[in-house]
């Protein structure tokens, strides 16, 4: 038992330091728990089905400007024991969720609205009576999290929501997506010290490359109003058929069942290249809406761009590992590549903590462009996403006298912090813009959107290389000449109130200005845009009298009251105590709609589970397609689930770490060996090998291990090596860590120094970083 409890606080060190070594690291990790995502690892137990989520799917109807949308989720217990399942999944960042009901064999339960602690508590009773029950929560405006209680064996349960979202055109293409999987967050925050509300966070992934555990579908009824002119789906493949010039079917082929792990994207473009604007009004039994979508004059080229500058901050944690930093860096070439003479820039670089090309911008000049890209190009991906001290380092930097800052981002947005980020670009507005870039399959929308939208920005979302050459030149566009500056409406005649937004911001893509209110009386009068563009004043009107109201318009108030509840809290940090919050559960209660302090219960009257036991599981969701395993490790043993742990409780085998998992060490090491030094993670530049390295090392760790006899030290070191092409060592110095003995951790530098890899095929030089983990027996 000795052995096994000195393997395991071997492996709990190791355990902490994997995927968390970045040279960019500024200050040592709190010593309490973080919150942090984890690797599934199935139990061997037949008496519980741990994947309960067996299919979603999703049923879009389209008319005009407005998605309505029916999600169905189908939970089934396939084991022996009542299940809790608890299913954390996206919805789209403009969502509107209006309603839920259960299904359970013949009954069918609808779901009611209720405060948030009401809703759980009522859902937790139930739970305990051994009734069947769900309970939809918001945690961010685009992550929910479904808990579905005493699903019985042989039990199939069906839970349907549905939502609203306004479709609003950018240049002219509409987009509708649908998001299908949230991906790992990083957060920082202490778990014993958190809210329930951010605990989602510790959840477990699959793998990478790992397809989803269930089913995915969807068909999506499209009924433009005009007709449709191109039709494309980039994300997965579909099967369209036309109804008619205006209207068209798209399903899903089979061959996508397992499509669950990427953002579903359907793009099209109406004849002629019009758009869908003007008035829709509802007549409703206690208030009316309306809304106005007015489409801005055309973009006129300026002959003279002021000068300009640009700070570009890049991801480069563990999730950004492989495909979505890539794609980071072929936008960022382009980006940079293209700049005027007359610009200045710099390249803030984050994951853990943050590295900088140069205290202040510099000029756009070819010296500097290459400059940039080889500090890009060196990164690998590693580390935590620390987003929000990398953005107060950018708006520290000294500004160019003279210039227009502005600050584009480009990440995948898997961090915890959103509220916190809007809000301090929301207090700096007036130092920088923001263009925010989501690069990847499943990016969190709510922050690209957010961080563009209260920075004044546009935001853009690259889901493929290809993406990255097209939408750098429409951040080009946008940022040279704006199409509508100082805009102001007017309503004349036609009695409004509750409009939102209250200002509106300049109008940089070709986009309708959209605005969303209530009013009193009969349609009449007229509304009348006016603003600056580049030919000088501009002034539209809309006569009211034209435009009848119609009941199929009746999304507008739950459309309505979700853009007013995303002005009150996406954007601006909540206090608990804050008046806001109370506005914002009553426009829930009043609208049915969920919210972050409002959720859907639904309660079956039916005792089903008499013994009151029940299993609760998580379901483990895939990883976004792209992305690495290298997003999910920053965890401690402490975190683990006990599904990781119990599979080697009872082992007597002593075990090494390689990248995420725990293998058999090699022949002859066993635990009564007493081993000092245990091998972690192993991170390589292109070219080499991670396992050639590991192996390399493992077989000299008896040299290792001989700088540690008689001084027992403690601790954990990352290492830095940089071969030659024929396996010399070049370099190698602690990149992160200590160790409690300085002679042995020179030493352990110096028999490094003397080792000679393998030649290295590629021909070339390369680095590699290896954590080692340091205790005595």
């Amino acid at each position: 038992m000795k052995s096994i409890a000195r393997f395991m606080m071997s492996l709990a060190a190791v355990l902490s330091f994997l995927f968390g070594t970045t040279v960019y690291s500024q200050s040592g990790e709190s010593e309490d728990r973080t919150l942090s995502p984890y690797f599934f690892v199935k139990s061997d137990d037949p008496q519980v089905d741990q994947l309960p989520l067996k299919a979603t799917s999703a049923s879009v109807n389209i008319s005009g400007v407005i998605a309505d949308v029916q999600v169905t989720q189908i939970y089934k217990n396939q084991g022996f024991r009542p299940l809790e399942a608890i299913y954390v999944f996206p919805a789209s960042t403009k969502a509107a969720v209006y309603g839920m009901k259960m299904t359970i064999g013949e009954r069918v339960i609808h779901a009611k609205i209720s405060k948030r602690e009401d809703a759980r508590r009522e859902y937790e009773q139930a739970r305990e009576q051994g009734r069947s029950a769900s309970l939809l929560e918001q945690q961010r405006p685009n992550v929910f999290q479904m808990n579905v209680a005493n699903i019985m064996p042989g039990d199939e349960i069906k839970v349907e929501l549905n939502y609203s979202e306004l479709l609003v055109p950018t240049d002219k293409v509409y987009e509708f997506v649908v998001p299908t999987v949230v991906g790992p967050r990083y957060s920082n925050r202490s778990s014993e010290t958190t809210s329930p509300s951010q605990r989602w966070v510790q959840n477990p992934y699959l793998h990478q490359g790992e397809v989803p555990p269930y089913t995915y579908d969807i068909t999506v009824g499209l009924a433009a109003g005009l007709p449709i002119k191109e039709l494309e789906c980039p994300s997965h493949k579909v099967a369209v058929a036309f109804e008619n010039p205006t209207a068209a079917t798209i399903t899903l082929d089979p061959s996508e069942r397992a499509g669950g792990n990427r953002d579903y994207i359907l793009r099209y473009r109406l004849d002629g290249d019009r758009i869908q604007s003007g008035l829709l009004l509802h007549r409703g039994e206690r208030e009316n809406f309306f809304l106005l979508m007015m489409q801005p004059p055309k973009r006129v080229t300026r002959g003279q761009i002021p000068g300009r500058e640009y700070i570009f901050i890049v991801d480069v944690s563990g999730s950004m590992h492989g495909f979505p930093l890539d794609i980071s860096k072929k936008l960022m070439k382009n980006l940079i590549g293209n700049l005027l003479p007359t610009d200045r820039f710099n390249v803030l670089l984050f994951s853990g903590g943050s590295a900088v090309m140069s205290e202040q911008s510099v000029p756009a000049t070819s010296e500097n462009m290459e400059r940039a890209t080889n500090f890009i190009d060196r990164q690998q991906g590693g580390g935590g996403t620390e987003l929000l001290p990398a953005y107060r380092r950018a708006l520290a930097l000294r500004k160019a006298e003279g210039y227009s800052r502005t600050i584009v981002i480009a990440t995948d947005g898997y961090v915890a912090v959103e509220e916190e980020v809007f809000d301090l670009i929301r207090k700096k507005l007036g130092d920088a813009n923001v263009f925010a870039f989501g690069i990847g399959t499943s990016v969190n929308r709510h922050i690209i959107e957010g961080m563009a939208r209260v920075g004044m920005g546009e935001p853009f979302v690259i889901t493929k290389p290809d993406d990255a050459p097209a939408q750098a030149e429409r951040f080009r566009n946008l940022i040279q000449s704006p199409m509508l500056t100082q805009i102001k409406l007017d309503f004349h005649g036609f009695d409004t109130y509750d409009v939102e937004p209250l200002s509106i911001p300049d109008v940089l893509a070709e986009r309708p200005v959209i605005v969303f209110g209530k009013w009193r009386g009969q349609p009449q009068g007229e509304i009348a845009l006016s603003g600056t563009s580049g030919n000088g004043r501009y002034r539209e009107t809309i006569d009211v009298r034209s435009v009848k109201p119609h009941k199929r318009n009746s999304a507008l108030r739950y459309l309505w009251a979700r853009h007013r509840i995303a002005l009150l809290s996406d954007y601006i940090k909540l206090r608990p105590r804050d008046e806001r919050v109370k506005e914002v559960t009553e426009l829930g209660l009043a609208y049915n709609l969920l919210t972050a302090y409002t959720s859907f219960v639904a309660v079956d009257s039916e005792v089903r589970n008499t013994t009151g036991e029940s299993t609760t599981i998580k379901q483990p969701l895939p990883l976004p397609e792209g992305v690495s395993d290298y997003a999910v490790g920053k965890m401690r043993l402490s975190e683990a689930p006990a599904s990781l742990m119990s599979p080697l409780a009872g082992r007597q085998e002593s075990y090494r770490l390689s990248r995420d998992q725990a293998v058999p060490a090699q022949k002859g090491s066993s635990a009564e060996e007493k081993k000092t030094v245990a091998l972690g993670n192993v991170i390589v530049s292109e070219g080499l090998s991670e396992d050639a390295v590991l192996s390399f090392m493992q077989k000299h760790i008896g040299e290792m291990e001989r700088c540690t006899a008689g001084s027992a030290p403690r601790g954990s070191i990352v290492l830095e090596l940089t071969l030659t092409a024929d396996g010399k060592i070049k370099t190698v110095k602690v990149v992160s860590g200590s160790l409690n003995n300085s002679n042995a951790e020179r030493c352990l530098l110096e028999t490094v120094k003397r080792w000679r890899f393998p030649a290295n095929q590629g021909a070339r030089e390369g680095t590699a970083r290896v954590s080692l983990v340091f205790g005595s027996a």
